[in-house]
This record gives C-alpha cells, sequence and structure tokens, in this order.
C-alpha cells in the first residue's frame, strides 16, 4: 500500500511552498489580488504536484539506474498510481483555476498545463528544456494576473522564467556535475543580473485593490524589494559559486535546491515592488520553511 509519506516524496511536497508565489506576484503586479487569488495559487500548486508526478513517471526507467532511491523504482509508488496521481491533480488544478478565475483564468491555465505535460514528456532532455520550464514559471505568474492589467505582470512573468531557466539548466547536471565550470558561471551571473532587476522602482497601481497597497510610502517600499531580492541574490549565487570551485554533483544537487527554496524571496520582492510590501514579506517568509523541510523531503 502507497503512504502518504511516498506520495509526498514523488510530488517534492515542500517545494510547493516556491510556487503561490508566482501567483502573487502576478496579482499584485497587475492589480488583480482579490479574493479568488488564493483559489488561483491553490490551482498553481495542484499542477505543480501534477508535473512532479508525471515527472518521476516519464523518467522511471532512467531513475531505476541513477536515483533507485526515487519511490517509483525503490517499489513504493507503481507507476500506474503516479501517473493516475498526475492526470488526477491536472484536473483538479484545472478545474480549481476555472471555478475561481472562469474564461480568464483558464485560457492560461490550459497551456500552463500543456507546458507542463510537455515538458515532462518531451522537452525536458533537449536543447529547450529549460526554456520550457521557464515557460511554465512564466505562466503561473501570469495565471495570477488574470482579471487585471495582465501586461502589467510581464516583467515579473520573464524575471521569475530567466530564474527558472537558471535553474532548470543546473538541474541537468545533477548526476554527472558540472564538468563544464561555464554552467555555473553563466547560472550566477544571470542570478546577479536577476537580482538587479527585480526591485525596479516602486510600482504602484493607481485604482488598483487596497491590498494591493499595503505599503505604499516610507523606507519599505523603496527599500524593501532591493533587500529581498538580495537574500535571493546571496542564498543562490553562494551556492553557484560552490559549484564553481567544486563542479560535483552534490554541489550541483545544492545549487538547485537552493534556487527552488530561495525563489520566494524573489517573489517577495516583485510583489513588494508593486506595492503590497506586507504580502511581499509573507511571500518571502516561505524560503526559510523550505529549507528547513527541504531536510525532510528533497526539492530535487
Amino acid at each position: 500500500m502507497t503512504r502518504l509519506a511516498d506520495l509526498a516524496e514523488l510530488v517534492r511536497a515542500p517545494a510547493a511552498l516556491s510556487v503561490p508565489g508566482d501567483v502573487l506576484a502576478g496579482a499584485a503586479a497587475a492589480g488583480a489580488l482579490g479574493r479568488r487569488t488564493p483559489a488561483l495559487a491553490a490551482a498553481s500548486v495542484l499542477l505543480y504536484w501534477a508535473g512532479m508526478a508525471a515527472n518521476d513517471w516519464a523518467d522511471r526507467r532512467l531513475d531505476a539506474t541513477e536515483r533507485p532511491e526515487r519511490p517509483i523504482p525503490s517499489g513504493r509508488v507503481r507507476p500506474a498510481v503516479a501517473l493516475g496521481l498526475a492526470g488526477g491533480l491536472t484536473a483538479a488544478g484545472l478545474a480549481v483555476a476555472t471555478a475561481a478565475g472562469g474564461r480568464h483564468a483558464a485560457t492560461v491555465a490550459l497551456p500552463l498545463a500543456a507546458t507542463i505535460w510537455g515538458y515532462d514528456l518531451s522537452a525536458k532532455d533537449t536543447t529547450a528544456g529549460p526554456a520550457v520550464m521557464a515557460a511554465c514559471r512564466g505562466l503561473d505568474v501570469l495565471l495570477g494576473a488574470t482579471g487585471g492589467r495582465t501586461a502589467r505582470a510581464l516583467p515579473a512573468a520573464l524575471t521569475v522564467a530567466a530564474h527558472t531557466w537558471t535553474v532548470t539548466a543546473l538541474s541537468r547536471r545533477e548526476v554527472t556535475g558540472a564538468a563544464d565550470r561555464r554552467l555555473p558561471a553563466f547560472t550566477l551571473a544571470g542570478t546577479a543580473l536577476i537580482a538587479l532587476a527585480a526591485p525596479g522602482r516602486p510600482d504602484v497601481l493607481s485604482g488598483a485593490p487596497s491590498s494591493t497597497e499595503c505599503v505604499r510610502k516610507g523606507p519599505f517600499l523603496r527599500l524593501g524589494p532591493a533587500a529581498l531580492a538580495a537574500g535571493y541574490a546571496v542564498r543562490y549565487g553562494r551556492a553557484q559559486a560552490r559549484v564553481l570551485a567544486d563542479p560535483s554533483p552534490a554541489r550541483v544537487r545544492a545549487a538547485v535546491g537552493a534556487g527552488i527554496t530561495g525563489l520566494p524571496a524573489l517573489q517577495g520582492a516583485l510583489t513588494a515592488r508593486a506595492g503590497a510590501g506586507l504580502l511581499g514579506l509573507a511571500v518571502a517568509a516561505a524560503a526559510p520553511l523550505g529549507r528547513r523541510l527541504a531536510r525532510l523531503v528533497s526539492p530535487t
């Protein structure tokens, strides 16, 4: 009988803490924060978990050689259960998104789900893999922006997508190590540019819901996004610098984990930049919690 703990490991449950911040950052930027935002965030988590289950189902034969401890090759989760779970979570995610955001949300959730499955089933091992995964995260940000001024969320979507590209590119070297140091050097430079761009200038939307205006004035609106972006850069950048010094598989996996668990700090910076300062802090608070939980269930 499959245990709940095995399913949690299959879907990398703690890593889902890095997901709601996509929707919140998009909603804040578009002036769309409201009662439906938590439901859209929940839909995003369901689709993320679906992607993780589908990923392990697609990789079950490779994992039998490279990661025999994973739930499917170890025999703790049957392949049919993983595939069924992935399908069920996808359907649930689409249903929740549509119920919460109607047609506008569905027009983003459907391409998001298709891109997730496309990555898992065909794009992952191609040169387009990192770009496809980046598109998944970018669409996730835009899911939160539906119902508002979606175009205003494009910079946040591109920022999160760029970060996702760096993490995905590194993740392809988790087993073999980064023999070519140009990759971690490139992703580290990308992380520095992302951190510099993320704070931007305070972008409080006129006429936006009051929930986006937690901090309209004062030092936090000016300095908070920069502080959160700096925390993101230090945590994730330091892990990548260690890969440059020692490109072993263990160091690469640690850098990938830092990129996943450090994403909420970047999302928090983007949310605070849109004027939702207190919400940005709450989003960033998921980063240390995610690091703690990652000790129990690997996010990679």
